[in-house]
């Protein structure tokens, strides 16, 4: 019975070991787990009941199409905002997104994941980290592909060159022609097809119905943020006057009534944005795609976002969400963030939290969870409190798995859980009870000596990947451009630096020594694993090529290659830490859409995965 309690155990978050502070790991009695169920509400004194509470809670697992089950899958991640191309208004958008499936997909990728695509501040565009949204309900209408829209007036060659042009996103110039373009097409819209029993009207108002309230509360929300950043108040509601904070005040009623057509804006936004995003799902399923579009959902909102305001109820306040101190971080993480309540998901069986994943995955064939430990714990720091002087605050596991795996049977849609960081223990072993595919990235996969772990001692329910959003492209970890930068920003110091170059010299080693042993290595930088020779100083498509070629060999059901590494990028997306110092969020990539067919990394790259993987009938 001892498996069964632990089950019981774990499903209500109960660590099943722990570590003293002698070193000496711990493991709790039965007799104090059936306890510490009991404080929790869970009877538990007998086998019977044991069981009784374990179908209780038995979740269906998350949902794996049948071909998955014995095949394995590859496909391309990128930030969205990050494509360029010949007709876009210098960022990425929808249409850039379908025709990057149009051309992944015939080279036999299955998937595009791309960054979260929650709703920012229409109002202030210089709030635009994906992973810090006013709402994971809704959409960033910045992705709308404008050009597309009947109605919309082209901005002057000139200022489409000058936003087009620059290495990084320019989120106020880019703001500020879109908004032009969907207020004119939205104003045409609503004197021809958006009136009368048109088609066009139907469709509207059919969204509007399937979105219902939430749907009108954010529109509200966008718009009232708009007009206190035109008075000169921040675009956030905890800095607008006492009178507008509460959507159910007076205040926010005559206003309401007094913007009726502005915020049917907002919903209308909200519906373009939805149709051109299930376009995209559409056209990379017609691409041969067998997923698709793989979304992302963040672990948290905005405090001050439309999601706390019109929510207030759903969320913990005066708190906020990061990570303990760590071998990374000694001071821990602040990521300022606002966390669902564990209270009203208790309350409400986890409705909530299926409601937010149903919205997430949309037309979606996956989606990843950031920071998938939030099913289980999440570490919150009280509002007056240093980040490392917060605690774990456990949440409703077996509810919340109980949503996120209908939700997913629902929607035939692949969940990935991103278990990387402070892991509780058996974590992981829940997680693949409920079929939530882990996150696996080669630089972290090590044995306990540091060498590289060999493809055939990955997890098969994962899914693998080079590098991630937050850590250096393949080229920037090779050449220790990392290291550098980090420097370069006082992040750490000279002597610092010194060590991790050497550190990461031998790590370079130390893969060109797995590269040899999986097969996989060109014989011409063999010489460098016996020691007779240095590794390249730069990343060579040889090299690039033997990596891929290396993660496509493990047992994972999907590899992601991110596409800066298909295009030869040396910037990472993100430096965790900064806000100011480094262009986070804002990098374009190298190439354009139009380039990328022909682009040499990328043909050759995919091929060799592709080979590694083929499809199969």
């Amino acid at each position: 019975m001892t498996a069964e309690l632990d089950r019981l155990a774990q499903a209500y978050g109960i660590s099943l070991s722990y570590t003293d502070e002698m070193g000496t790991e711990r493991f709790p009695s039965d007799d104090c787990k059936r306890q510490l169920l009991g404080v929790l509400g869970v009877d538990a004194q007998t086998d019977e009941d044991v069981r009784r509470s374990l179908a209780a809670i038995e979740a269906p697992a998350c949902h794996v199409p049948e071909w998955l089950e014995h095949d394995r899958a590859w496909g391309i991640t990128c930030q969205l905002y990050g494509l360029r191309s010949a007709r876009n208004w210098g960022i990425g958008d929808f249409e850039d997104l379908a025709r990057l499936a149009a051309l992944a997909g015939p080279s036999g990728a299955d998937f595009i994941g791309i960054n979260p695509l929650h709703a920012l501040f229409f109002a202030e565009p210089r709030h635009f980290s994906p992973y810090a949204p006013s709402s994971r309900r809704f959409l960033n209408p910045l992705y709308i592909a404008v050009d597309r829209l009947e109605g919309a007036d082209m901005p002057g060659s000139s200022a489409l060159e000058s936003v087009s042009a620059g290495d990084l996103v320019d989120y106020p110039e880019v703001s500020r022609l879109k908004q032009a373009a969907l207020e004119t097409a939205f104003a045409r819209a609503r004197g021809s097809g958006l009136n009368g029993d048109s088609a066009e009207s139907a469709g509207f108002e059919a969204f509007r119905r399937e979105h219902g309230a939430p749907l009108e509360d954010f529109a509200l929300f966008e718009a009232l943020s708009e007009a206190m950043v035109a008075q000169g108040y921040p675009c956030g509601w905890h800095g607008w006057p006492e009178a507008f904070r509460d959507k159910k005040s007076a205040a926010v009623r005559h206003f309401r009534e007094e913007n009726g057509e502005r915020i049917l804006f907002h919903m209308w936004l909200q519906w373009i944005a939805h149709r051109q995003l299930a376009d995209a799902q559409a056209r990379a399923r017609a691409a041969g795609m067998r997923i698709g579009l793989y979304l992302d959902l963040a672990v948290g909102v905005a405090p001050d976002g439309a999601s706390t305001w019109s929510e207030p109820e759903n969320v913990l306040r005066g708190v906020r969400i990061g990570c303990p101190p760590d071998a990374f971080n000694a001071q821990g993480q602040d990521w300022g963030l606002a966390p669902l309540s564990p209270q009203a998901l208790e309350a409400d069986q986890g409705r909530l939290f299926g409601q937010v994943i149903r919205e997430a995955i949309g037309p979606a064939g996956a989606l990843r969870i950031d920071h998938a430990m939030a099913l289980m714990r999440l570490y919150l720091i009280p509002s007056d409190l240093p980040s490392m002087d917060g605690a774990y605050v456990h949440y409703p596991l077996d509810k919340m798995l109980q949503a996120l795996a209908r939700t997913s049977q629902e929607a035939w849609t692949v969940v990935i859980g991103e278990d990387l960081g402070t892991v509780p223990p058996n974590f992981r072993e829940v997680m693949r009870a409920a079929r939530i595919l882990g996150y696996r990235v080669l630089f972290f996969e090590r044995e306990e000596d540091g060498r590289f772990k060999p493809p055939h001692a990955y997890e098969r329910d994962a899914l693998a990947c080079i590098s991630t959003h937050d850590l250096p492209t393949l080229r920037g970890w090779w050449a220790a451009h990392d290291i550098d930068m980090r420097e370069g920003l006082g992040m750490i110091d000279g002597e610092t630096a010194t060590a991790d170059r050497a550190e990461r010299e031998a790590d370079c080693v130390r893969l060109l020594v797995a590269l040899a042993d999986s097969g996989v290595l060109p014989e011409e930088l063999a010489p460098a694993t016996r020691g007779e020779a240095e590794p390249p100083q730069t990343l060579t498509q040889a090299l690039s090529i033997a990596v891929s070629r290396f993660l496509a060999r493990t047992p994972c059901r999907l590899v992601a290659l991110q596409l800066e590494d298909l295009t030869g990028a040396i910037d990472r997306a993100n430096l965790p830490g900064t806000t100011e110092d480094h262009p986070n969020w804002q990098r374009k990539l190298p190439l354009t859409l139009e380039e990328l067919a022909s682009a040499p990394d990328f043909r050759t790259i995919t091929q060799a995965v592709a080979a590694e993987r083929p499809r199969t009938p």
